[in-house]
């Protein structure tokens, strides 16, 4: 499949998602709900692979990459991310994991030598500009709430969120290390999905948090919608994308979800973008495009 439909493919499903997540808060604790999501993933992947006649085993040695990729994507960036949004308005969340276009060229230039590019850089900026204009009203609000002394708790928000964006960056650079020792993505995810849900479930086990099963069928829907979705098929994609195009541009997937959540607002909740949120929209595909693109090969 080409790339460029896969990146489309996991904008769309993450963009999809925040509704989705909204309907898992409350009832069960977050830490809790993100076991049971990548729990169900991982045994839908590993029945998967089942079916394909993969061997399910992995080396030994690859799993200490697989166990740092479990707790670093599937446990610990999900958990401050479910855990900020108690504290900051998802938007502000938003423009935050957008930073993962500034972060990524940097983890990659410190851990692979990997170059910093111009390019990527005033892409990123371009990008980031735009999302902020595109929550700006939101973002304004917040700040006004909070230097007014209504949100007390906006600093630990504000830290969670950028551990969730560190963690996702880093959890990005272990994929690299997997796939230089793997290249059944699918097979390889599953023990991720697998590692991160056994050291989420440890989290909540020895935090106290009860493992309730709620009769709210809203819940379960949104769960397997997660689960298979929002999981499986969508890193499917964006770890197919790590490995073909690299994770500095991959990441721009970051950039494009809060454009597609901002679209569905405006059909399912009646929301009407003013002409900042618009030029928000616009710079955020431009940076995107621009980042994108590559140079045409020179005829010979």
């Amino acid at each position: 499949m080409p790339s460029s439909i896969l990146f489309i493919i996991a904008s769309l499903i993450w963009g999809s998602t925040f509704w989705a997540i909204t309907q898992q808060l409350g009832e069960v604790a977050p830490a809790v709900s993100v076991a049971y999501r990548f729990g169900i993933a991982a045994i839908s992947l590993f029945l998967w692979c089942f079916l394909r006649k993969d061997k399910l085993s992995v080396p030994w040695h690859l799993h200490r990459w697989l166990a740092l990729q479990g707790f670093l994507t599937f446990s610990l960036s999900y958990l401050c991310t479910y855990s900020s949004e108690q504290y900051l308005v998802s938007a502000l969340v938003a423009v935050l994991f957008a930073l993962m276009v500034i972060w990524s060229p940097i983890a990659e230039r410190i851990f692979f030598g990997k170059p910093l590019t111009l390019k990527i850089w005033l892409a990123a900026a371009v990008s980031i500009t735009g999302v902020v204009l595109l929550f700006y009203p939101a973002l304004r609000a917040n700040w006004i709430e909070t230097h007014a002394g209504k949100h007390t708790d906006f600093l630990p928000g504000l830290v969670l969120a950028l551990t969730a964006t560190l963690a996702s960056t880093f959890g990005n650079l272990a994929v690299i290390k997997v796939r230089q020792h793997s290249q059944n993505i699918l097979l390889t995810m599953a023990w991720a999905m697998a590692w991160g849900t056994l050291w989420i479930s440890l989290f909540a086990l020895l935090s106290g948090q009860t493992w309730s099963l709620p009769t709210n069928i809203a819940y379960w829907l949104s769960l397997l919608y997660l689960s298979l979705f929002g999981s499986v098929i969508a890193f499917a994609c964006y770890f197919t994308l790590i490995h073909r195009i690299g994770a500095q541009k991959t990441v721009f997937i970051g950039v494009i979800t809060p454009i597609i959540s901002v679209l569905l607002s405006i059909q399912l909740e009646n929301y009407l973008p003013g002409w900042i949120e618009w030029s928000g929209m616009a710079l955020c595909l431009a940076g995107v495009v621009w980042a994108l693109r590559d140079k045409p090969q020179a005829k010979s």
